[in-house]
This record gives C-alpha cells, structure tokens and sequence, in this order.
C-alpha cells in the first residue's frame, strides 16, 4: 500500500535544495553585512498571540491551523505559525526590548490552510525586522536590503511598488465613519475595490475626485505624489505626512534609477501595518513585500515602538533563479576490491583524509553500479598491504600503488 504524502504538502528532492540553498545563502549574506542577526521562532505559537490583539484578519485566522495542546485536564489552543512578524514581535518583546534598535531575520516556514490541496499549505520565507527605527529612512533600507538580496540572485529587472496602509487609516478616520466603518472600507481598499467611491455617501466633489485620484491612478515618479499634495481637499489635510514619507522613499528610489509605481489599491495581506508598505514583482509573480507596523509592539504586549519589516516568498524566488545548472561536484567515490576488513578499515582512514581536505567522498557500498563522481579510488589488500589506486574519469588516466599522501597530491595537481 503507497502511503501518500498529505495534501498541500510537497517534498523537496536534492535539485530543490540546492535551489533552497541558494536562497537561503543570498539572503543570509545580505543581511549580515547589514547588521541583521539571524533568530528562529517556534512553529507553534499560541493562538491568542494572533486573536487576542486582533493582529490577523478574521479572514487569516480561519485558515490557520489550530488544535489544543492538552496539559492534565486542561488544555491551551496552538497553531502552527502562519505568519512570521508576529512571533518575531512576540521573542523581541520577551527577550530583546531592552535593544534600543533590533535588527533580526529569520528563514521559516508558514502555514495556511487552503481547501483544495491543490495549492501549498506550507510556505517558507526569508524575513527581516526593523525593531526601533522610526526615521522613513528604516522603510529605505529594508527596500535596499530586498532589492540586493534579489539582485544578487540574478533578479534584475524587479517592479516595486509602494503603498500607504497609514493614508487610508487616517483618510477614512477624517472621512468620520465609525470604527466598524472604517474597518469595512479599510479591507475593500486593501483588496482593490475602486466601488468604494460609490459606497462613501455625503461626500464633496472635490473628495470624490481624490479619492478617485488615489485609487484608480498610479504613479510612476516624485511629480505624482507632489501634484496629490497640492489637489489634497482642505479636510483630508492630515494625510499629508503619509504622502511625506512615501515621496522620501520614492526619492530614493529614483536616486538609485530603481523604476516603481505608487499603487494605493494594492495592500492585499497587510491588515497589522500602519505606514508604508512595498511589494516587489518579477515578470508579474510576486517576489516579497513588507512595510510598517508601528502598533504591532504593543499589541503583543510591548511598548509604544515603531518597528517594519519585510518576507521574500521563497518559493517563487526559486522559481524564477537559475537552479538546473548542472551538479558535477568533483566527488571520489571510494571502493574495496574484496571488501576485505583491512581494506575497509583503510577506506575509512583514506576517505577522513580527503574530507580534511575539503573532498567530498562517497563509499562503494556494496552497489556495483554506483557510477563515481570525478575520481574513483579503489583499495586492494594485497600480502596484508594495502595498495591504492586512482582513475580519472576524465580523461581515463589511472596510477596504481599509490600512498595516501601521493593519493591526494594526485587528486589536487589535477583540479
């Protein structure tokens, strides 16, 4: 009987992590060199760090998966994690706000339930944290650090686009809608519904065409923010610092010749930020986003501190990256003639040898069609000696009595 893997998982083959890998390994080194610290949360959480804040949509919380952890006659409700901010906010308040500033990031996987099966349930990602940074200057770099980080995969030519969860918040707090109100209309921006125009009643013409302006238009330089600014009605006046802080970042970017949109019907995914938020696409497939989240601290138990970050999907940035490149590492595979105990013991000798090294070697073990790597290196006990010897797959050249350090010097003049 085959016993299938579960829906909506996926195992991963060799060709995959090495992809995974590479990845990882990009990510790793970029956010190194920028100061970030590596950590790793539990995957399970409990699942009150997500509800009772009201950190994630009720939309989120009903595909994550929960079960009560049994203690005794009690119990407390877990989940696997299905976000990566949110239990990174929750250790920094544990155990790091006593760090004026916390650099973090971490390579997770995340879970979500998706009905079908069709689709994965299990996502991993590569996030940074910016714990303590107010200046727009902390959104900048983690848009710097993302873009190098894919970059360096060979990512080039990444569309950004950059949003303002915080705008809308304020606009429809000045609109006066009531708090359940603005809850409704906060998510049918996120999502992109430009009907929201027509839903908005008592409204100036003078709003209705902002509005209009906001969600229906994108920009793609520094004059679009500044002609929003000087047709901004007198009594939405207070949504100007939220303009402020993206033409900052939007002034970078046009100083590194990054292209990007400004694009305020595209906050899908972002009900815990307040501020800027950013998304980044290749070929239309999206690679990552993030932003800020200046109340997220405190609604896990922290103080009043600022705070962004951002997640690369790791799944599709291994998609698009080159990962089939042919995987010929120059491997010793090490055999024994008879499979005599002296040889053996002297296969394991030689092969601790060549590892020091930095060699990669595999034992024969037993399978006569087992095809080697770039040398094979057989061991034969002849008169209770061991006699060595190394053919190239190469180019066929083979030398027989060979000592170990004869052995190596051979394998090393000829790479």
């Amino acid at each position: 009987m085959n016993i299938a893997r579960c829906k909506g998982a996926r195992d991963m083959f060799p060709q995959d992590m090495r992809g995974f890998r590479k990845v990882e390994a990009a990510f790793r080194s970029s956010c190194y060199l920028w100061g970030y610290e590596e950590i790793r949360t539990p995957t399970l959480e409990y699942l009150h760090l997500f509800t009772s804040a009201g950190t994630l949509s009720p939309e989120m919380l009903s595909r994550v998966y929960s079960f009560l952890d049994w203690d005794g006659w009690s119990g407390e409700r877990v989940v696997l994690r299905p976000d990566g901010t949110i239990p990174s906010a929750r250790l920094y308040v544990e155990s790091l706000s006593d760090m004026p500033v916390a650099r973090l990031c971490y390579v997770e996987n995340v879970f979500s339930f998706e009905g079908t099966g069709q689709e994965s349930r299990e996502q991993w990602q590569c996030g940074a944290e910016l714990i303590g940074g107010s200046d727009p200057g902390g959104d900048a770099e983690l848009i710097m650090l993302a873009l190098e980080i894919l970059q360096n995969m060979g990512i080039k030519s990444i569309d950004v686009k950059i949003s303002h969860v915080g705008l809308f918040k304020t606009l429809l707090q000045e609109l006066g809608l009531d708090e359940e109100e603005q809850s409704k209309r906060l998510k049918e921006i996120l999502t992109g519904d430009v009907n929201l125009l027509g839903k908005i009643k008592g409204e100036s013409q003078e709003v209705k065409r902002f509005l209009k302006l906001l969600l229906e238009v994108q920009g793609k330089s520094l004059g679009y923010l500044e002609n929003l600014k000087s047709v901004l009605p007198q009594g939405l006046s207070k949504i100007r610092s939220s303009i402020d802080d993206m033409a900052q970042i939007a002034h970078l970017l046009d100083g590194i010749g990054q292209e990007y949109r400004v694009d305020f019907a595209s906050g899908e995914g972002f009900e815990y930020y307040t501020g800027m938020v950013f998304q980044f696409y290749y070929s239309g497939q999206l690679m990552g986003k993030g932003g800020r989240y200046d109340e997220l601290i405190p609604l896990v138990g922290g103080g009043n501190i600022p705070a962004s970050g951002f997640a690369l999907l790791m799944d599709n940035v291994q998609s698009v990256i080159d990962t089939d490149e042919p995987y010929d590492p120059e491997t010793i595979l090490l055999t024994c003639k008879t499979g005599k105990i002296e040889e053996l013991k002297g296969s394991f000798a030689v092969a601790s040898m060549l590892r020091e090294k930095g060699h990669i070697v595999t034992l024969d073990c037993g399978c006569s069609s087992e095809v080697g790597g770039r040398w094979m290196v057989t061991l034969e006990e002849v008169r209770k000696e061991i006699i060595v010897s190394l053919r190239d797959n190469r180019n066929g050249k083979e030398e027989s009595g060979l000592s170990p350090s004869k052995l190596l010097q051979e394998i090393e003049d000829s790479k």
